[in-house]
């Protein structure tokens, strides 16, 4: 079956394309310049979200048949406003707006809008805190990256588990070209994804966890697992800035993430980190699928203990920077 290849397809578009974009006057023009917020010091192309999501269109053309205009068509909405926002720049009422739109036609697709209103709202701003929640995760040298190549790499296992090669095709295809792209993203990187990878990515972990959990091939937590390492920070970070009533919108580098970055970890060894995470959160939510019908609570609480203690940790460390820094 030519689906067997979409996943080879999908990491030499994105290796290639990405290579002409870094050598091409675009890779040099759209720059992210360093700030006040930013891990990197020195001007970095963001184009490689575009050779990302071309590979991962690419593999995907192979399967055409075997595509949803729903997750299709918002997919592309997606690629088109956030490379727009990459080299212009697009105001947050704008993107937002684009980021429910995209999710309603997920939901309107998949029949949920007409079946349980109550839950489609829940689901809708869930799509839509993921869809921006790799953006925000999107702050150091392999991280999104590789979140995306372990997280789909997850979907893909789980699908096969469930005898259906087509999803887990789809999905390896993404994390195919998650692969292709971190050849240039590891550190030291040569490229960031930008708004037009990571948008479209995290949109995709919801979509494809949603469509899974539609044609009955996990149950519905199984998503919420395998993305727990991005979901526990993010969600952590926002609540403790809406608490202090900061805008929740602005960059910052408060993440958890950014502060391994920032007390010496580094880039290389936080990605490693996180890939320790990642790799042990999409196994162990594997793992349940058969054993665990419903939520399995202890597996949740375990998790939800070494995330805390990992945060408080964490806590307790940057407070010791911080004094240190000033001389206390």
């Amino acid at each position: 079956m030519t689906s067997h290849y979409a996943p080879l397809v999908a990491a030499l578009v994105t290796l290639l394309l990405t290579t002409f974009l870094l050598l091409s006057k675009t890779g040099k023009g759209i720059q992210d310049i360093p700030n006040e917020r930013s891990l990197h010091k020195t001007p970095v192309p963001r184009i490689g979200g575009l050779g990302l999501m071309a590979g991962v269109l690419s593999g995907w053309l192979l399967m055409f048949k075997s595509l949803v205009w729903w997750v299709l068509l918002p997919v592309l909405l997606l690629i088109a406003i956030s490379l727009l926002d990459d080299m212009r720049g697009l105001t947050a009422r704008v993107r937002f707006a684009v980021h429910f739109i995209a999710a309603l036609i997920l939901l309107a697709g998949a029949g949920m809008l007409q079946q349980n209103l109550p839950l489609a709202l829940v689901v809708l701003f869930g799509v839509v805190w993921m869809t921006n929640l790799y953006n925000f995760m999107d702050g150091s040298d392999g991280l999104a990256g590789g979140m995306a190549f372990w997280g789909f790499s997850a979907y893909g296992i789980a699908a096969l588990m469930s005898g259906n090669q087509v999803q887990a095709m789809l999905n390896f295809s993404i994390s195919a070209a998650a692969l292709g792209f971190l050849y240039y993203n590891f550190h030291p990187a040569r490229v960031f994804m930008g708004d037009a990878g990571s948008i479209p990515l995290g949109f995709l972990a919801a979509a494809m966890g949603l469509w899974g959990w539609q044609q009955q091939l996990w149950p519905a937590w199984f998503p919420l697992l395998v993305f727990s390492p991005f979901l526990a920070d993010a969600s952590v970070t926002l609540a403790k800035r809406l608490l202090r009533g900061e805008r929740v919108w602005q960059a910052h580098r408060e993440h958890y993430y950014q502060r391994l970055v920032q007390i010496g970890w580094g880039h290389a060894r936080t990605a490693l980190f996180e890939y320790a995470l990642m790799l042990g959160a999409g196994a162990s939510a594997v793992w349940a699928i058969r054993r665990f019908p419903e939520i399995p609570w202890p597996l949740f609480l375990a998790w939800g203990v070494l995330y805390a203690g990992l945060m408080l940790a964490l806590d307790w460390r940057w407070k010791l920077f911080k004094r240190e820094q000033h001389g206390i």
